[in-house]
């Protein structure tokens, strides 16, 4: 599977992304500096974290302008996979893939630290091999990772099972305590509609590798991967039947 990790002026994440994916995984995994308008062969994308622009104005607010963004959006329009991480989780608010906006955090302080998350789903690209009732943990570093969207959206996604991850105790339980940055809802990651672009504020390449103190992330990124092979599969099975 071919991955392209995008590179913004600020972004501090790609490296990390590009290890996991090449290294670890074994995948390609090759850097889309923000210039670019075309993304190659690519079969997913990966929006990482870091401060794209500097996080002047708001964050992602700039980099949604960068010309890649406009084959980002392309790609997944036409279904392609996009995993948007921190930084890249608001890149994909602002550029309107995603639902909702990502603002400070409650306690007006950066975040840094490591948090147990629920999947309330399997029912997605990124969640499908987590298994059922598993407690993930991962870490978090971010200023502005408060989800806020109007009551409206909020109800479109969980009506859609659109929630594919969120902040809870160790024990799995949805409390305020668990909450570190005021997310409506405990959320800590979503997708879309059509369910092929997802943002997260956790950093599943930081919790993939046992090194590193666990590997929940991974099951990110697994999740991924076996998508991609199911669809080839049936793919293939389509042009052997017809």
């Amino acid at each position: 599977m071919h991955f392209a990790v995008l590179q913004f002026p600020g972004s501090n994440c790609d490296q990390d992304c590009v290890h996991v994916l090449a290294n670890v995984l074994g995948q390609q995994a090759d850097y889309l500096w923000h210039k670019e308008e075309s993304l190659g062969n690519a079969d997913a994308v990966i929006v990482p974290g870091g401060f794209s622009y500097g996080d002047y104005l708001r964050t992602g607010s700039i980099a949604q302008f960068s010309p890649v963004m406009k084959s980002v959006k392309a790609f997944a329009n036409e279904g392609g996979l996009v995993l948007g991480i921190c930084n890249g989780f608001q890149i994909l608010c602002e550029s309107g893939l995603l639902p909702g906006a990502l603002v400070r955090n409650r306690s007006l302080q950066f975040r840094c630290e490591h948090v147990y998350l629920r999947v309330p789903t399997a029912d997605s690209p990124f969640t499908s091999d987590v298994p059922e009732g598993m407690q993930l943990c991962m870490p978090i570093a971010h200023g502005e990772g408060c989800y806020f969207a109007e009551e409206q959206t909020l109800i479109s996604l969980q009506a859609n099972d659109q929630i594919l991850f969120q902040y809870t105790t160790e024990i799995g339980e949805l409390t305020d305590e668990a909450n570190p940055n005021g997310s409506i809802l405990n959320i800590a990651g979503i997708c879309n509609e059509g369910r092929n672009v997802c943002g997260m504020m956790p950093h599943p390449e930081r919790a993939s590798e046992n090194v590193l103190g666990g590997n929940d992330g991974r099951l990110v990124f697994d999740s991924m991967l076996h998508y991609f092979e199911d669809k080839a599969d049936l793919t293939q099975a389509f042009k052997v039947k017809t």
